[in-house]
């Protein structure tokens, strides 16, 4: 099955680097989603980044609670995001923690797109089964 629409991000909180030499820096932050389309329903992000001289090039990891209706089912679930921007050319896998599905949810497994259109806005595919 496939789940479409869009998200909106809020409360970006970056922490202090903690570890920052070289150029190089290493943060944390933490954001919440508001889930709209076939997913609907609000999570919370939190993300590790790294950061290079090259404005281009950087990476996060993350793991995002979603709690949310998809498929007329309630329940929560978690992801886990890797991205890599290598000199601009992006790779992002975003992917359902096998067994973190709770409630109407449990058993879900699939896989997330996610695209940023060029005024800002943010669009998902969510490919899952139960």
């Amino acid at each position: 099955m496939t789940a479409k629409g869009t998200f909106d991000t809020a409360n970006w909180t970056p922490q202090p680097p903690f570890d920052d030499r070289d150029g190089v820096t290493l943060g944390l932050l933490t954001l919440d989603k508001t889930w709209r389309g076939d997913l609907t329903g609000t999570s919370v992000v939190t993300m590790m980044v790294a950061t290079t001289p090259v404005e281009t090039s950087r990476s996060y990891v993350a793991l995002e609670r979603v709690e949310a209706t998809l498929d007329g089912r309630a329940g929560s679930f978690v992801v886990q995001h890797d991205a890599v921007s290598d000199n601009g050319e992006q790779s992002l896998r975003v992917r359902v923690v096998p067994d973190s599905a709770t409630g109407e949810l449990r058993g879900l497994r699939g896989e997330m797109g996610i695209a940023v259109a060029a005024d800002g806005t943010h669009s998902y595919t969510f490919d899952y089964t139960f």
